[in-house]
């Protein structure tokens, strides 16, 4: 009888063992350590953003990237962020409250596009731009509170054509200004790094910084090319003198062309003037076969691009990277270009 008792006692012990074991977080050291996580910004509310019937900007950009990225081994481990609507004081630290009323106004009216530039729009699209902003802002969020240490944002409308009182060139918010700004206020970073490897020249974010020496923006691009700006001479203004860079290439240029204007001239620009936070406008026209760029970069450029941004972030900011989507026009090209730069992101 009391050995029977004694292996009741065994296996309950033994059990209570496991469950305790299977309810308390796991902490390992070393080489075992739990890696953390990137953060995905998706969500189906950025489709209802409508271009109308042939327009490049279409809502199928975004179900491409989604449909590849949750194809990839690494989709399990995503931290998956959705869209929240972003407080129309956040918008006004970048955005005119004049602009922001006309964009509100002329979408609520039911406009094709907006009267300040070429930007289709639809009833929607107001509250779907403030949701990928928003939708930014919360990714933001997830990787300062350590949630993840990296993110992606697939959003739509892009942004960095978008100045403070102007949209153009498919942009209404300018995305990524408003999350620099946004991370300087709330998370109180000292200097936040932009590099835009978009095909097109991020005109609006360079306007936006041009006199700020508390934001460095870096602009590869083809040219000339719309929307005609970003000439090598463009360097900033006042207090923002040299905190611009400008990097055009002529149609044709490639990998080495681009990975060696980040690895040779942003590199070390960095490294002077460590960026608590890292941000990329990752435009992916500029892949090779887009219909509406005629740079040559391929997914191992894209790759290589990212390995250098990702050792950009370790300078100063504890390697926070943000990416945030901004062209990108040929389906399979753009989700493939996506899924390369993002495999990259969570290997760090």
């Amino acid at each position: 009888i009391m050995a029977r008792i004694m292996k009741r006692r065994e296996f309950l012990i033994g059990t209570l063992g496991a469950t305790v074991l299977f309810l308390t977080p796991r902490t390992v050291d070393g080489d075992e350590e739990e890696k953390e996580k990137v953060c995905f910004l998706y969500d189906d509310i950025y489709l209802r953003h409508d271009t109308g019937k042939g327009h490049p900007e279409r809502p199928l950009r975004l179900k491409a990237i989604h449909k590849a990225v949750k194809k990839a081994e690494w989709h399990e481990d995503l931290f998956l962020e959705e869209a929240k609507k972003a407080d129309l004081e956040v918008v006004s630290l970048v955005h005119d409250k004049k602009y922001i009323e006309t964009v509100e106004k002329e979408c609520q009216a039911g406009r094709n596009t907006i009267s300040t530039g070429d930007t289709a729009i639809c009833k929607e699209s107001y509250s779907v731009a403030l949701k990928a902003v928003g939708g930014v802002l919360a990714s933001v969020d997830s990787v300062f509170s350590g949630r993840a240490k990296n993110a992606f944002c697939a959003v739509r409308p892009p942004g960095h054509h978008a100045s403070q009182k102007r949209g153009m060139g498919f942009c209404l918010f300018n995305n990524i200004a408003i999350a620099a700004r946004y991370a300087q206020k709330k998370h109180k970073i000292e200097r936040v790094l932009i590099a835009d490897w978009d095909v097109h020249h991020g005109n609006g974010t360079q306007d936006i910084f041009y006199e700020d020496n508390t934001v460095f923006f870096m602009s590869t691009h083809q040219s000339p090319w719309y929307p005609w700006t970003g000439k090598h001479e463009e360097t900033g203004k006042g207090r923002g003198k040299g905190y611009t860079m400008n990097r055009p290439f002529p149609a044709g240029s490639g990998n080495k062309d681009i990975i060696g204007a980040f690895k040779d001239d942003l590199l070390p620009a960095a490294k002077k003037f460590k960026p608590g936070l890292t941000l990329i406008s990752a435009g992916f026209d500029s892949r090779a076969g887009d219909p509406l760029g005629r740079f040559k970069i391929d997914d191992r450029g894209f790759r290589e691009l990212t390995k250098i941004m990702l050792e950009i972030a370790t300078i100063a900011g504890d390697g926070k990277l943000i990416s945030i989507l901004e062209g990108g026009y040929n389906l399979r090209g753009l989700a493939a270009a996506v899924v390369a730069h993002m495999d990259e992101i969570s290997k760090a």
